[in-house]
């Protein structure tokens, strides 16, 4: 299949507007090997049986193109979209809404948990296709015949899929159900987006004190302000553990801070006085409200984990769901921690409705 290209942002205007009606087949390509933000490379769209091919720089210029990502009542197709939301998220300042993750959809649909697209492709429609330029370079022009077919291929079983997709869920009630995922997973993902918050995904600081841990916040914020500040990955500024043991051993001075195994000299020379002055402050705060970096399941924990699991196998596989989608390790420990079925969110909305065969016994578990 020959690529079409758009290469002026009144085109795209015009494509997109002239075919509004059609759910919007989307997928990107870019770089980022030493960058914070993602470089992109590649803008791939289709709509029916149509496919382009769009340079960054005329996509952002597009406002219908701006307009349909932000539209809630324009669906857009993706598969496994997480990585494609971020860059839109940080290219254009915007939050895509009325996204479907067709992985997601087919996982409820029944052909497994995390499927890979071309593997999905070639289960559904016999097609095996070529994955040997993923890695290649998506920034130089011109692209290569190979890049261009692989760029197009991206997207034109995306329509297909989708019909697949809804006509299983239809004949399984769950319809609604990849609506209300796709729409909170994309939430969820805007939500770790905070800087304020993104300390908590340093599980290894669980043991840290509440003091500790909130000098380990304060550590966290500002390598995130200072990475997206300098476009450096975060670990290139300073990695994860590193930043727990600082907040452990809570240096007074630079060279106490130069004693923390592995920390590297440059980042004392650069960082060494704003960073003792920044864990002064965060030591002598006042952490009472603080939220605490989830801990491991003790023994107790783990004997509540394994027989609430074992429900919940019963009622994904009732539903032919795979329990990793149903419920996920981390909302299923929220669930133990809390003792309540609400913090995993299976208190409302199409979990709540597939685990009603088995709730009177989670919340009988839950009790004793």
């Amino acid at each position: 299949m020959d690529a079409t290209w758009i290469t002026e942002s009144a085109e795209l205007d015009d494509w997109l507007l002239a075919n509004r009606s059609l759910p919007l087949a989307l997928d990107t390509e870019f770089e980022r090997v030493s960058t914070f933000y993602p470089i992109p490379g590649l803008v791939q769209l289709g709509l029916g049986e149509e496919f382009r091919l769009v340079d960054p720089s005329v996509a952002e210029a597009s406002a219908v193109f701006r307009g349909a990502l932000a539209d809630p009542d324009r669906t857009k197709l993706l598969y496994a979209m997480s990585e494609d939301l971020e860059l839109f998220r940080h290219w254009l300042s915007l939050e895509p809404a009325g996204v479907i993750d067709l992985q997601i959809g087919a996982a409820m649909a029944g052909a497994g948990f995390s499927m890979g697209y071309a593997r999905l492709v070639e289960q559904l429609f016999g097609e095996v296709l070529d994955k040997t330029v993923t890695r290649s370079d998506w920034l130089s022009r011109p692209l290569s015949a190979a890049q261009e077919q692989y760029a197009t291929d991206d997207i034109r079983f995306l329509k297909p899929m989708y019909q697949w997709v809804w006509e299983a869920l239809e004949e399984k009630g769950l319809v609604e159900a990849v609506i209300e995922e796709s729409s909170r997973f994309a939430e969820d993902l805007a939500g770790q987006d905070d800087p304020a918050s993104h300390y908590r995904k340093l599980r290894g600081g669980w043991a840290l004190t509440r003091q500790q841990q909130g000098v380990l916040k304060a550590l966290v914020y500002w390598r995130e302000t200072e990475s997206r500040n300098r476009d450096r990955p975060r670990n290139r500024v300073v990695a994860d553990a590193l930043l727990i043991a600082i907040a452990e051993k809570l240096p007074g001075s630079v060279r106490e801070l130069s004693n923390v195994q592995g920390l590297p000299s440059v980042v004392v020379r650069r960082y060494g006085e704003p960073m003792i002055e920044l864990i002064r402050e965060a030591s002598d705060a006042d952490h009472s409200s603080l939220a605490l970096i989830a801990s491991p399941l003790s023994r107790q924990d783990q004997t509540l984990y394994k027989m609430l699991k074992r429900l919940m196998v019963q009622a994904a596989e009732a539903r032919d769901i795979p329990v990793e989608l149903l419920a996920p390790r981390k909302r299923l420990e929220a669930v133990v921690q809390a003792r309540d079925l609400g913090a995993g969110l299976f208190s409302d909305g199409w979990r709540q409705q597939v685990i009603v065969p088995v709730h009177s016994r989670l919340e009988e578990v839950l009790a004793s």
